[in-house]
């Protein structure tokens, strides 16, 4: 996973799951467009330890699928 990656192109090779990318390329409202994948996982504490073991400076977590109905998302 050396090669960097479109938003679209991560969202269909790791569908449904949340995704470490590294120096993510993000657009003028802070979306992210790109990046280097590091982890992948369906386990959402997993992509959270690994980005915690790596240390990134610049990173983002992403989940790639649809979130239910009703979810509430805390930041």
């Amino acid at each position: 996973m050396d090669q960097i990656l479109t938003i679209a192109q991560i969202e269909a090779q790791f569908q449904s799951e949340w995704v470490l990318i590294e120096n993510p390329q993000t657009d003028a409202n802070r979306q992210v467009q790109s990046g280097k994948v590091l982890w992948h996982s369906k386990d959402r504490e997993e992509v959270y330890r690994q980005a915690i073991k790596l240390r990134l400076k610049r990173f983002a977590t992403l989940y790639t699928g649809k979130m239910p109905e009703n979810t509430a998302i805390v930041l």
